[in-house]
């Protein structure tokens, strides 16, 4: 990137190719029909996705059968959800690597394939150590799939779509858990718990071969784009050198700063100097401080994940099928919880992230409390969780796109991987930690300490600075 060019502000991909396609959809006009085959391959992206989050997801499910099948203490049960996390994020670097070389369509099909296989194998394992081995293969097998998938929205979707191609992508993740344990609770009621992994498996070997066919790596070279689509697809807002200032710039940047003065007291809101090389970013407060956030609240997601059905079945004496619907209510919070935090996000505090991550983290901590007090009634707790899985997913995808107003479009890609990283030691860590406070005291104590870390990210997150604007439209921060 130039020195002299304009940092990014906002949350916006871009590469080399997209910046060529970008120059010749300005300098060749085109015409004839538009197709909007992006959309197809956004709806592939949600179901595989939603495929991908049901994968790792049926453990919840079935980890009460399991533990009973083969003698497991809780940590040992914690270990099992555990292992497939430290795959996941060991395999997070060396993922985006391969998809650099190879692209997205050799990429993605191998690695469904595998994430399908080492599903199946689940349902196969006669022990507790081949259930450990075979979700730590299953966290390799699948960490390059959401690396595959980003790629290809960056790729597919100009920057003026990408928002709302990345929303839909979170959202499948949400969409997966959703699905999982009532439809898990109706396959064990019927032929056994290893049939969840069986079935599982299935679809991803029909996507993979989907995706092979169907999602090239540059939507220019699909039979199914026209011209026009990708001329679109390459465009990106630019500056004519004979066009006028735009006016709103003006008018729009100044009442904000009035209007949200208040605000950023409280949030540490200020212009900031863009973070714009890899050392920078490792030396970043900022960046480190939003990646242990993310790791205490990807925690506490993920314990409620794995853990919460075994919880509804030994604690409030659910029946299965009570089990798998009450289970699935978080994340139909979280589904919504997303879309509502980004609405909020964009259009009501002016783009600033940290008011949904405060929101998140400080009524957690009462939802963990109001837990431990829990009705054993299915219809009143599925409605505490629901609201639980709200409020905690409200600011969760923040976490991602808040490293975006801190560095350029060039260190953004580092910035965000440090984050996730965060995240998914968390999604490692804190399940298997459930496991040894339940060996050793008690659910109510899970629950005080799913409380306490995200007291903690609340505390850390303050520290955090929340860049904005300068008042001035033309200064660069």
């Amino acid at each position: 990137m130039p020195k002299d060019a304009q940092p990014m502000r906002g949350f916006q991909w871009e590469d080399t190719d997209m910046a060529k396609g970008a120059a010749t959809a300005e300098a060749v006009p085109v015409t004839g029909r538009m197709t909007r085959y992006r959309w197809v391959v956004m709806g592939l992206i949600f179901i595989v996705y939603t495929l991908a989050a049901a994968d790792r997801a049926n453990i919840g499910i079935v980890l009460p059968f399991v533990k009973k099948e083969f003698a497991m203490t809780n940590t040992e049960a914690g270990a099992v959800v555990s292992l497939f996390f430290v795959g996941y994020a060991v395999m997070q670097i060396p993922a985006g690597l391969m998809v650099k070389r190879l692209g997205t369509r050799v990429v993605f099909p191998i690695f469904m394939l595998l994430t399908s296989l080492f599903t199946g194998l689940l349902g196969t394992t006669g022990s507790a150590m081949a259930m450990k081995l075979n979700r730590l293969a299953l966290g390799f097998a699948e960490a390059p799939l959401p690396v595959t998938m980003l790629s290809t929205i960056n790729r597919w979707f100009p920057a003026q779509e990408k928002g709302t191609a990345v929303g839909l992508f979170l959202a499948a993740a949400k969409f997966g858990p959703v699905i999982v344990p009532p439809l898990g609770a109706l396959i064990i009621a019927n032929f056994g718990w290893e049939y969840v992994f069986f079935i599982c498996a299935l679809p991803g070997l029909v996507f993979s071969v989907l995706w092979y066919f169907l999602v090239v790596d540059e939507p220019a070279r699909s039979r199914f784009v026209s011209p026009a689509e990708a001329a679109h697809i390459g465009s990106r807002p630019t500056v004519r050198p004979n066009a006028a200032p735009a006016r709103p710039a003006t008018v729009s940047t100044a009442p904000a700063k009035t209007r949200f003065a208040r605000l950023d007291r409280v949030i540490r809101g200020r212009p900031v100097r863009l973070i714009a090389t890899a050392s920078e970013t490792f030396r970043s407060g900022n960046i480190w401080g939003l990646a242990i956030g993310y790791l205490m609240m990807t925690g506490i997601i993920n314990v409620i994940l794995a853990w919460l059905p075994t919880y509804l079945s030994t604690v409030k004496q659910f029946s299965l099928m009570n089990v798998g619907f009450v289970a699935s209510a978080p994340f139909v919070g979280g589904v919504l919880g997303n879309i509502s935090g980004g609405l909020f996000s964009d259009r009501i505090v002016g783009k600033r992230r940290k008011p949904t991550i405060l929101i998140s983290t400080v009524s957690t901590v009462f939802m963990m409390y109001a837990l431990i007090h829990a009705p054993n009634e299915p219809v009143t707790l599925a409605v505490l969780l629901f609201l639980t899985g709200f409020l905690l997913n409200v600011g969760y995808s923040s976490f991602t796109v808040y490293p975006a107003g801190l560095t350029t479009k060039d260190a953004y890609p580092l910035a965000v991987s440090v984050v996730n990283t965060g995240g998914q030691a968390g999604g490692a860590l804190f399940p298997f930690v459930t496991g040894l406070l339940l060996d050793a005291y008690s659910w109510d104590a899970v629950f005080l300490f799913l409380g306490a870390s995200s007291l903690l990210a609340m505390a850390i997150m303050l520290l955090v600075v929340e860049p904005v604007e300068k008042a001035d439209p033309g200064a660069i921060r």
